[in-house]
């Protein structure tokens, strides 16, 4: 079993757990407005636009508000089923779905009061790993410094080229939510002082 399908299933389960109405540390969603995003992300091609485009955006909103008052089992069951074949996520399910799934199963996962890291997992950390690496440039383009990551293995990544450049170090997993911007994650930066500061304080993501 893939990343994308192992995480999936496993947040498919936590939905079951807590209900529709737990929080996240999605910015203003509930369990069942994620759950209601990652449904039309794989299933309402007219909708998915909208994620990533801000003038698609009213109509997507729209529609994820639609999908969060259905029944929960049938959201969940959506979510636990994956895209569909005329989805192209469906065929790009693993290089698509693997950060987004364990992103969004800690943003449920970390939300709770007490949460601890998961243990250490070689397959899934080569999986993060390598997801990491395609999303860190994206999600660290507008640092105005450079940008190193690095695992405790010794595996680096540059993110961002420029001046006094910064350095976070941690677990696979713990970099990849801190390029999505989650200050639940557990890693240490290291650098000139002002740069921490600017790069602490810049929006990550889209």
């Amino acid at each position: 079993m893939g990343l994308a399908k192992a995480e999936r299933a496993a947040l498919s389960e936590l939905f079951t757990e807590v209900g529709p109405d737990a929080p996240t540390l999605c910015a203003g969603w509930l369990t069942r407005d994620l759950a209601a995003h990652l449904v039309i992300r794989e299933r309402r091609l007219d909708a998915a636009p909208g994620i990533v485009i801000p003038a698609l955006a009213g109509h997507t909103e729209r529609v994820q508000a639609g999908y969060a008052q259905r029944p929960w089992t049938e959201l969940v069951d959506l979510v636990r089923t994956g895209p569909p074949v005329y989805s192209p996520l469906h065929w790009l399910d693993e290089q698509a779905n693997a950060v987004e799934y364990y992103v969004h199963h800690e943003d449920v996962r970390r939300a709770a009061t007490g949460w601890e890291p998961r243990a250490n997992d070689a397959e899934r950390d080569r999986a993060l790993w390598t997801g990491l690496t395609r999303a860190a440039r994206l999600n660290y383009r507008r640092s105005p410094v450079g940008v190193v990551l690095r695992a405790p293995d010794g595996r680096e990544t540059t993110a961002r080229t420029g001046p006094e450049p910064v350095t976070i170090t941690g677990e696979p997993g713990e970099l990849l939510l801190d390029a999505f911007g989650r200050a639940e994650s557990t890693v240490e930066y290291s650098g000139p002082e002002t740069s921490v500061a600017a790069l602490r304080g810049m929006k990550r993501g889209l």
